[in-house]
This record gives C-alpha cells, sequence and structure tokens, in this order.
C-alpha cells in the first residue's frame, strides 16, 4: 500500500522529476518512482516504522471515508471519557476536533457537537441535540432534540426540548427556554422563562421576565427588522403579539391575547383585545332557523 507521505530534498525531487516515465498499463506518471530513480542515483532512501497502520490507511471510496472517520470520532470521543467525561453512547456520539467539553458533564446518545463549541463541567446535553459554534455554561442543561447555532446557553440554564436558539442568542443564568421555542438575536435575562411555544426574534429581554405561551415578537416589518425591549420582572401572557419596535417597561404586565403596537410604561397592565360580546339564546335561535 502507497501511503502517499514523502520528505524529499527539493532540489534532487525537481532532478528526479525529470526522469519519470508515463510506459506503464494507465499511461500515467507515478511518484513513487521516484524512489527507484534516487536509489540508481546512490542517494540515501530511508522509510519510517508506522506504528498503528490505520494512520496511513487510504480512502479511495465513500465506505472508506465513513470507516476513517468513524475512527477518528472514536478516539475523540476516549479522549473526552478519559477526561472525566461520560459518553452514554459512544458509537452514536459526534465531537468536532477543536469542542471542549468539561468534567462531569453527561454526553447521551445521538449528540452531534461541531465546530468550536465549548461545553463546561458539569452539564448534561440530551440525546438528538445539535450544538454548532456555541458556548454552554457550567450546568446547564440542554434537552433532547435542541439545535443551538452560535449561541451563548449561560450558567444553571434549561433548554429544551425541541428548542432552537439560531445565531446571537444568549440565554442567562438559570434562565429557561422550553419546548418548540426559537430564538434568533435574542437575549434572554438571568432567571427569565420561556416555557413553551413561543418565537422570540431580535429582542432585548431583562431579567425574571415572564414569556407567556404562543408570544411573538413581530420583528419584520417586509423591508427591515426591529427589535423589542421588555424590561426586567415583566410578565407577558399567553398568546400576545409584541410588534416592533416596542418596549414593555420594567414590571409591566401584557393581558393574554394583546396585539402589543405601543410602549407599555413600567409597572403598568397593558391591554390589546377586543372586549368578548356574549349572545344568550343565541345557539337556540339558530337551530330553530335551520330546522325551519
Amino acid at each position: 500500500m502507497n501511503s502517499g507521505i514523502y520528505a524529499f530534498d527539493l532540489e534532487r525531487l525537481f532532478r528526479a522529476v525529470t526522469g519519470l516515465s508515463a510506459a506503464n498499463s494507465q499511461g500515467e506518471y507515478y511518484l513513487p518512482d521516484v524512489v527507484a530513480i534516487q536509489r540508481r542515483e546512490r542517494l540515501v532512501v530511508e522509510s519510517v516504522e508506522v506504528r498503528d497502520p490505520l494512520e496511513v490507511k487510504g480512502i479511495n471510496s465513500q465506505r472508506e471515508l465513513a470507516e476513517l472517520e468513524a475512527i477518528v470520532r472514536a478516539r475523540r470521543v476516549d479522549q473526552l471519557m478519559a477526561s472525566g467525561v461520560t459518553v452514554v453512547d459512544p458509537a452514536t456520539t459526534y465531537v468536532g476536533p477543536d469542542v471542549e467539553v468539561g468534567p462531569d458533564t453527561v454526553l447521551h446518545p445521538n449528540v452531534y457537537l461541531e465546530g468550536r463549541t465549548r461545553i463546561g463541567c458539569g452539564c448534561e446535553i440530551h440525546a438528538g441535540t445539535r450544538i454548532v459554534d456555541s458556548s454552554v455554561d457550567d450546568s446547564a442543561v440542554v434537552r433532547n432534540y435542541c439545535v443551538v447555532q452560535r449561541s451563548r446557553i449561560g450558567l444553571g440554564a434549561v433548554v429544551g426540548p425541541f428548542a432552537h436558539l439560531r445565531p446571537d442568542s444568549d440565554v442567562g443564568s438559570a434562565a429557561s427556554v422550553g419546548n418548540f421555542v426559537e430564538l434568533k438575536k435574542t437575549v434572554l435575562g438571568a432567571r427569565s422563562k420561556a416555557n413553551h411555544l413561543a418565537y422570540l426574534g431580535d429582542a432585548t429581554i431583562g431579567e425574571a421576565v415572564n414569556i407567556g405561551a404562543g408570544t411573538i415578537t413581530c420583528n419584520y416589518d417586509g423591508k427591515a427588522k426591529h427589535r423589542t425591549t421588555i424590561e426586567d420582572g415583566a410578565f407577558i401572557g399567553s398568546d400576545c403579539q409584541l410588534v416592533a419596535p416596542v418596549t414593555v417597561g420594567k414590571g409591566a404586565y401584557v393581558a393574554a391575547g394583546s396585539s402589543i403596537t405601543d410602549d407599555v410604561p413600567p409597572d403598568s397592565l397593558a391591554v390589546a383585545r377586543a372586549r368578548q360580546v356574549n349572545k344568550d339564546g343565541w345557539v337556540a335561535r339558530r337551530q330553530g332557523k335551520d330546522n325551519g
């Protein structure tokens, strides 16, 4: 097997190359023929013993490429386990060469850590999660099937399951991002929580803020993106739309089902929805009309 690895004196190499011939069944010039040429010139030719043949194993097909990738992945996972990382299923854990993982962290099956990702100590990354070029601080938990790209997850924060952190998102310490929540260019402050079914884009959210289920920051007007600011301690009820640019002041409340288009002053209650109207007897009248 030809490893394809050589070290030459350049002047002698260029001289030998002029003596190569393509007189073979393939009609090609072969670099290994240089060795024979230099031997004939009584030049020193030495070999280097490779203790692990896998280091020079050739790749000539997609199957061989996959086999070598599996070997490299296994070695990387072995390094992590030797440093104190728990890898539940090494065969299905993918960790890139530039990824850092702290001791006492647990990686569950089918975890993908890519790029220049850094995982702190005592974290838990659950099954099916993909983290790319991101940082996860100590004691954070990323639950099943999350995607995290170019973002940060703070100390002791909890993300997921099924959450999506798009680039330039920052989840603060002890904050919570729950199932089917998407962040994009958004800062979620310490101890704030968005636990279900929300889209938070181009937003700056303070500390200890509650984001109700179904909340959307309406950040795009068709031409430009606009920011939403939610200050510390604010409470956003379920199924609200915050039409950017807009600010919800410190400690303010936004009633469930509201569409907020104007700033909400601190410590205020904003209600932006139509008043409910009940029509007594409407069903009976309708049924009577249908039967008539």
